[in-house]
């Protein structure tokens, strides 16, 4: 079973026969993808022909005679194919597939309809002998759980049986065998503790005894004679010596105990962590029986490749990350891949390809999916953008290439006009990207016209574990993750340029303003005109921040934790961990401080990079009576909605998201009004309305949520949160947002 010993003593022969089906139906799946493409391929029909012969003995030990029936008919086809007897065309390869369906329902269930089966041996039947008239299996006769079934959906489904396999964990006997080994040692190490214990309390007596010694004998100290001082002086000498003696024998017991209590704690922990390691095509048995399946469905050719198969991967993240990496595959066949005839026409081959490939890089899991496609028509999504009224007309012409697709990742966005099983029923990329962020991962998409989309997806290689950059700041060691980090550099303040007092560095051509960590954490930092500074390249992918630090401290592996929910969100902070020498460190959250530099490089609170010291604050102005905070994820939300506030005379401040909302909010800053979307990254519009209204100080404020999403049960949350309206984007165009806007803190001007 994969290669694994395992231990299936404690197991019903019915489980066994799951396992095996299990098994066994992957193989028959794979060969038979295979099989289509050289019909006559001798080793593939062996192997198929063994693997139906196996679940047909499998199935008659435990007395399933449906699984012996379907098994051995399946198995005369085969044979009846290698001796040439018969020739397995499209029709031959999709009824033998559905019979795999039929044989994992069966393992699963343990029944099938007699029906069904029937129906299924008959069509069987009609390959071995073509003469007669055929009455084809209908191939949607199959249990609501076939596998079938579930890759037809665009739903991303959660079952409550994947819930429960989520918490179970299949580990090889090998595996458990070295877990119980290390487990071991630990215990033979725990039982030194007690005899060290002992050796250091007879230290301590005979460090009493030498003290109480000398105690007694002091007045002969001071006043004995001679020889009797020197005598006194040589049995002190001989018991300190003694002392030393077992002090230093216990300090290299000690030292040696470290040692192998380090390496067995490194052992444990690395064992522990690869038995929640995976390969990476693990989860991806079932993609390439979807594509095939979907691709002859909508009259289209595909081929799908998978490179980078045993890139190794945290099974939790690659269970989350099934169901969006199938949504992705199903959309580059729907929506990518031309019709062959257009194919053809274009100059390519009839056949698309879809390609996976899974790699690690800088500490990261890397998967990119790319299609040889006709690309992402952006004028489509920018008529889209239009008619949907998520922006102006003037506005839109204005997009870039990035922005429009951005708009991809958005609810219910899609630019099909029809409706499909496939696709055109609201469940967009939106679903992914929410997948993806869920893991701390990111998701980019890039196209061209007439050659392919790609998606690039960045994931972490476990949830647990982050890599991490060391620095100090202010004598404290603080951590990056590895993965925002674009570069670190020393740099001499020679290079540093200036624009308007801004000072910035040229990086790789590019120029990137320059933020102190002294500035945005509020502590001075005293820098010699002759030494380097150390500098943290950071990038939101579309500028270049440098974080000037007090120094590099290198590279530690942390076992990284949620901050306590009930402190709420830190300013600049995502999560905290513990040093090997029990140091506790705060991890930096890369996204707040790219938001903080850009407030300090793009406002007028400019670096006096010269000094690098805290400058005492400019006090701030008076706020306006009618300030409003809008937070939208998206720039051209944000824009339209502050352009639109800030033409009626009010103040409007910005967030990029529910969390920067949070910060500006608790910061001090007085709001009259706050206007948030509710798909957000790193907090949601409705955590957010929550966390106002559960503030005994910020609970007046009023709340508008504005959003895409139309339906009833989000209406009915964020009123229940405290909203107090909730708009839809679409809004925008008919002054409802500012018609609600007056009703709650009335006209810009009004006192």
């Amino acid at each position: 079973m994969s290669g694994q010993n395992k231990d299936f003593s404690d197991l019903s022969l019915h489980e066994l026969f799951r396992i095996e089906s299990e098994e066994q139906c992957k193989t028959l799946s794979a060969n038979l993808l295979q099989l289509e493409k050289n019909p006559t391929d001798q080793l593939l029909l062996e192997s198929l022909m063994r693997a139906a012969h196996s679940l047909k003995g499998a199935a008659r030990i435990i007395n399933l005679q449906q699984g012996v029936d379907l098994s051995h008919a399946m198995e005369d086809v085969f044979v009846a194919a290698q001796k040439g007897g018969i020739f397995l065309n499209s029709e031959a390869m999709d009824l033998l597939l559905h019979g795999v369906d039929l044989l994992s329902t069966l393992g699963r269930e343990g029944e099938l309809s007699e029906e069904d089966c029937r129906r299924y041996l008959e069509a069987l039947q009609q390959i071995l002998q073509p003469g007669k008239e055929k009455n084809p299996v209908r191939h949607d006769a199959v249990s609501d759980h076939d596998p079938s079934v579930e890759k037809s959906s665009p739903v991303l489904k959660t079952t409550e049986k994947e819930n429960a396999e989520e918490l179970a964990l299949r580990i090889s006997s090998d595996k458990m065998t070295k877990l119980l080994g290390l487990a071991s040692e630990i215990q033979i190490e725990s039982k030194w503790l007690p005899s060290f214990s002992l050796q250091l309390l007879q230290i301590k007596h005979r460090q009493d005894e030498l003290y109480r010694l000398i105690n007694q004998n002091r007045e002969l100290l001071e006043f004995g004679s001679r020889e009797t001082r020197n005598s006194l002086m040589q049995e002190i000498h001989r018991r300190i010596l003694d002392c030393r003696s077992l002090l230093n024998d216990q300090l290299a017991e000690t030292e040696e105990h470290s040692r192998r209590g380090t390496d067995i704690a490194h052992r444990l922990y690395h064992e522990i962590l690869s038995s929640r390691m995976v390969q990476f095509h693990t989860g991806m048995e079932g993609l390439p029986r979807m594509v095939r399946d979907l691709a002859k469905e909508l009259g289209k050719k595909a081929e799908l490749r998978i490179i980078g198969r045993d890139t190794r991967i945290d099974r939790d993240i690659l269970h989350k990350i099934e169901a969006p990496l199938n949504h992705l595959i199903r959309n580059a066949v729907d929506h990518g891949l031309e019709l062959p005839e257009e194919r053809k026409a274009a100059g390519k081959d009839e056949a698309g390809v879809i390609t996976i490939n899974a790699y690690h890089q800088y500490g990261m899991l890397h998967i990119d999916i790319t299609d040889d496609g006709r690309g992402i028509d952006l004028e489509k999504i920018r008529e889209q953008v239009v008619k949907r009224k998520m922006v102006g007309k003037d506005i839109a012409e204005h997009l870039t290439d990035k922005e429009l697709l951005d708009f991809l990742f958005l609810p219910n966005f899609s630019t099909r006009k029809t409706v499909s099983s496939v696709s055109g029923r609201g469940v967009g990329l939106d679903v992914v990207h929410t997948a993806v962020r869920t893991v701390r991962g990111n998701i980019k998409v890039n196209t061209n016209h007439g050659t392919g989309t790609s998606f690039e997806i960045q994931l972490p290689l476990t949830l647990s574990v982050v890599r991490s950059l060391m620095i100090s700041l202010n004598g404290e060691p603080y951590a990056f993750p590895v993965v925002v980090v674009d570069h670190v550099l020393k740099i001499h303040q020679q290079s540093i340029k200036e624009i308007e007092g801004k000072p910035y560095i040229i990086h790789e051509k590019k120029q990137v303003g320059l933020v102190s960590a002294s500035k945005l954490f509020g502590y001075e930092l005293q820098i010699d005109a002759g030494n380097p500074l150390y500098v943290v390249i950071l990038s939101d992918n579309d500028d270049m921040y440098g974080f000037i630090v007090d120094s590099f401290l290198g590279i530690e592996d942390l076992v990284v934790q949620t901050i306590d929910r009930r402190l709420g969100k830190i300013k600049d902070i995502s999560a905290t961990a513990i040093l090997e020498d029990g140091t506790p460190v705060l991890v930096l959250d890369a996204e707040d401080l790219i938001r903080s530099m850009d407030k300090l490089i793009s406002g007028q609170d400019g670096l006096a990079l010269e000094h690098l010291q805290l400058k005492g604050e400019d006090p701030l102005p008076a706020l306006p009576a009618k300030r409003i905070l809008v937070v939208d994820d998206s720039i051209t939300v944000r824009e339209v909605e502050r352009e639109m506030l800030l033409a009626k005379g009010y103040d409007v401040e910005v967030a990029v998201d529910g969390q920067e909302a949070w910060n500006l909010i608790r910061s001090g800053t007085a709001f009259e009004l706050v206007i948030t979307d509710i798909d957000m990254p790193r907090m949601n519009g409705f955590e957010l309305v929550q966390m106002i209204k559960d503030d005994p100080v910020l609970a007046d404020i009023p709340v508008i949520i504005v959003s895409y999403k139309d339906r009833e049960e989000d209406r009915e949350r964020g009123l229940e949160v405290g909203a107090d309206y909730y708009l839809t984007k679409g809004s925008f165009q008919d002054d409802m947002l500012v018609e609600a806007v007056r009703d709650l803190i009335g006209d810009a001007d009004e006192p």
